[in-house]
């Protein structure tokens, strides 16, 4: 296990995941996809960027980039993009509608024992992972680290379970969800853990040897992960369609004042605008850190 981190090094307990930003080709297509297939409502749209989350929460926002193409087969990036459904019921919503409008979108389904879990592929080839977590006094951990699996989930089961006539009928209305967590796929988890552990300051909760590393703030099973599976060996990203930005929501300006201290002293470029920090990790992937 990895030496514990003093906790003026660590993120505070209360950071949560905010916003994710995909730089987009079709800005039409894409948001017909998250606003009617995923279920996310419209927030605010612009000539260039539409916002899209619930009960007034950004989700996903949409950044039109008609000038970039999809990144090279191997490159670092998005693996996926997790948003947390509440309930069961309005998981089982989400995916109902996905299966009546895009099924050919669906990807795998798992029981991950803290969470169930269903995966898709956007139109322009993004990862989503829509999900509902189990109550963490079920979760169980072992020498401070999760005890996390991937066990069969039936998509058709799930939904006679929990699908109600209201949501299937399309009557239901949009109840609150969020960004739970964030995989991204990276060149060597070493360096990861090196980055998003040592400097930025997330809790190591689980590992898959030099495959994936999965980390958090405040005992969540995981804010993010990063892992090698189809990008072993990637470099910094140059500019592509996809990922555009991750953004950390943290409960206050001391500690997004700490968090930029910590990263200027491991020698990271930080770039303050009075209100976020904005930095790179190691594979130019962009992260932005805020007070909720």
């Amino acid at each position: 296990m990895n030496e514990v981190l003093p906790a003026a090094d660590k993120l505070a307990a209360a950071t949560a995941m905010g916003a994710v930003t995909l730089l987009v080709g079709d800005l039409d297509e894409m948001t017909r996809y998250y606003r009617d297939v995923v279920t996310l409502q419209v927030v605010d749209a612009a000539a260039d960027t539409v916002t899209l989350g619930r009960a007034g929460r950004a989700i996903v926002i949409l950044r039109h980039e008609p000038a970039l193409r999809h990144a090279t087969p191997g490159s670092a990036g998005l693996f996926h993009t997790a948003i947390l459904f509440e309930t069961q019921a309005a998981l089982a919503a989400a995916l109902y509608s996905v299966a009546r409008t895009a099924p050919g979108t669906f990807t795998g389904s798992a029981d991950h024992l803290v969470s169930q879990a269903f995966y898709f592929t956007d139109p322009e080839g993004n990862g989503i992972e829509l999900y509902w977590d189990r109550v963490r006094s079920d979760w169980s951990w072992v020498h401070g680290r999760i005890e996390m699996g991937t066990l069969y989930l039936d998509p058709n089961e799930f939904l006679r379970e929990h699908l109600t006539e209201e949501a299937a009928d399309g009557s239901t209305g949009a109840e609150a969800a969020s960004i739970g967590h964030v995989h991204l796929s990276v060149g060597d988890v070493r360096t990861a853990r090196a980055f998003y552990v040592d400097a930025l300051g997330f809790d190591e909760t689980a590992g898959l040897g030099d495959q994936a590393v999965f980390v958090s703030a405040g005992g969540y099973h995981h804010h993010m992960a990063m892992n090698v599976w189809n990008s072993r060996g990637a470099g910094p990203r140059m500019p592509a369609l996809g990922l555009g930005r991750v953004d950390l929501a943290l409960p206050d300006a001391d500690v997004l004042g700490a968090l930029g201290e910590r990263l200027r002293d491991r020698g990271f470029q930080v770039r303050d605008d009075g209100r976020s920090l904005s930095f790179d990790d190691p594979w130019a992937n962009v992260l932005n850190a805020s007070v909720a």
